[in-house]
C-alpha cells in the first residue's frame, strides 16, 4: 500500500461520535435558546445524526445521556438507530441535576445519597446491555466550595468505592470512562479535577477502566498533547470529548478556538497507536446560537482534518531531525504538515466512497432543515433544561 493510500484508508475508517444533547437547544447558565425544528425525542435526534453521517460518512454512532434520553424501550431505540445506519454509542450518566447531589453523588457524605448516585449508574449500564453500547461514560460534578466543608480523604475513598462496585458490574466487552474536569461547579477542589486524578483510579481498577481527555477541561496553557500521549503509552487513554474554548470549559466546535491545538493532539493520536487502539473520538458541545446539525458536521470534518494533516506528518524526517538535535528542522516537519491545505485530499476521500465531496453544501441542499422546521411541531424540544 502506498503512503497516500494509507493515509486515505486510516481517514475512511474514522469515526467520530456525535452526542444526542448536541441536538437539542442549549444555552449559557442565564438562558436555553430555542431554534425551529429540534428534535423533541431521542428518536428525533437519531433522525438528525443520521443526516450528519449520510453526508460526512464518519459519524455512525450516537452517544445518549440519561436521563435527558430516557425511552421506556431501550432495545426498540437501539433499532431505530440501526434503522438509520447508526448504532448507539457512549451512554453518558447523570449526577448533578438532582437536588439531592447539591453536595456531591457517589461522594456525598450521606451514604442514602451515595447509594442514589451508585444505583442510576449501575442503571446506566444496564441500559448499555439493551442498547449493545461499549462505553459508560462517567463525569462528576461533585466537590467542595468552601475549605472545610468536607474531608477531601474520605471522598476520594468513598469515590474510588462508587467506582468499583460499578466497574464490578461492567459486562463483557464493556468499558468505564473516566473523565475529569478541573473546576466548576466546585470552585474549592473538585474530586475528579485532572487526569492524574482519574490515571490512579482507573488504573486501581483495571484494564477495563480508561481515561477521557475533555478538550476543555484544562487549566490555560495546559499541554493537552502530553497528557494524550502519557495515556496512550499506558494504555489508558479511553477518548475523547472534542471541543473548544476560550476561557474555561465552553463546549464551542471543536478545531474552533485552537485549530493547531488540536492538529498536535492528533499527532500524539497517531504517533502513539491511537487510531486503530480502540480510543473513542466523541464531540461534547452544545451549539447555543448556531444551528446545530452544520455545526456537528463541520466539527466532524475539523476533527478529520486534524487527523489528515496529523496523518500527513514525514515520521522519517521528524525522527531524523529529533536525533541530531535540528530544533529548527523537527519543528519545520511538523508546521509543513499543518500548513498542507487537506481539503482537496478529503473531498477525494469523500467522493471515492460515494460521498458528496461537500458534506456543508450537501445538507444545505438535502432540505432537512426546511422539512424538520415545518413538522416538528408542537411537543416539548429537546434540551437540557438549564
Amino acid at each position: 500500500m502506498t503512503e497516500l493510500a494509507a493515509v486515505k484508508a486510516a481517514l475512511t475508517s474514522q469515526a467520530v461520535e456525535t452526542p444526542s444533547w448536541a441536538y437539542g437547544n442549549s444555552g449559557t447558565r442565564f438562558k436555553v435558546f430555542t431554534q425551529p425544528g429540534v428534535p423533541r425525542t431521542p428518536q428525533e435526534k437519531l433522525d438528525d445524526a443520521a443526516k450528519v453521517h449520510e453526508f460526512t460518512g464518519a459519524a455512525p454512532t450516537v452517544a445518549l445521556h440519561i436521563p435527558w434520553d430516557t425511552v421506556d424501550d431501550y432495545a426498540a431505540l437501539a433499532r431505530h438507530a440501526r434503522d438509520r445506519g447508526l448504532t448507539l454509542g457512549a451512554i453518558n450518566s447523570n449526577t448533578f441535576q438532582d437536588d439531592d447531589f447539591r453536595l456531591g453523588s457517589v461522594c456525598h457524605p450521606e451514604p442514602a445519597v451515595r447509594r442514589k448516585a451508585v444505583d442510576h449508574l449501575l442503571a446506566c449500564v444496564d441500559i448499555m446491555d439493551a442498547t449493545g453500547s461499549r462505553d459508560l461514560k462517567l463525569w462528576f460534578a461533585d466537590g467542595t466550595n468552601y475549605p472545610g466543608q468536607d474531608d477531601i480523604h474520605e471522598r476520594q475513598d468513598r469515590l474510588a468505592e462508587a467506582l468499583a462496585t460499578v466497574y464490578g458490574r461492567l459486562g463483557e466487552g464493556q468499558r468505564m470512562l473516566l473523565e475529569y474536569k478541573f473546576f466548576e461547579p466546585a470552585f474549592y477542589a473538585t474530586d475528579v479535577p485532572d487526569w492524574g486524578t482519574a490515571y490512579a483510579h482507573c488504573l486501581e481498577l483495571g484494564p477495563r477502566a480508561q481515561v477521557v481527555v475533555d478538550t476543555g477541561h484544562h487549566a490555560p496553557g495546559t499541554n493537552i498533547e502530553f497528557i494524550v500521549a502519557t495515556l496512550l503509552r499506558r494504555s489508558k487513554l479511553g477518548g475523547f470529548d472534542f471541543n473548544s474554548r476560550f476561557y474555561a470549559d465552553d463546549d464551542l466546535m471543536v478545531g474552533a478556538a485552537d485549530p493547531f491545538q488540536l492538529f498536535r493532539i492528533m499527532y500524539e493520536v497517531v504517533r502513539g497507536g491511537g487510531l486503530t487502539d480502540g480510543v473513542a473520538f466523541m464531540l461534547d458541545q452544545c451549539h447555543n446560537i448556531e444551528a446545530k446539525i452544520p455545526a456537528i458536521i463541520r466539527s466532524v470534518m475539523n476533527v478529520q482534518e486534524a487527523t489528515a494533516k496529523a496523518l500527513l506528518v514525514d515520521r522519517h524526517a521528524l525522527a531524523a531531525a529529533q536525533r541530531s538535535g535540528d530544533v529548527l528542522e523537527a519543528n519545520a516537519v511538523l508546521m509543513d504538515a499543518y500548513n498542507t491545505d487537506v481539503r482537496p485530499l478529503l473531498t477525494e476521500v469523500r467522493e471515492e466512497q460515494g460521498l458528496d465531496g461537500d458534506p456543508m453544501g450537501a445538507y444545505r441542499r438535502s432540505g432537512w432543515a426546511e422539512k424538520t422546521a415545518a413538522e416538528r411541531v408542537g411537543g416539548q424540544q429537546a434540551g437540557w433544561g438549564a
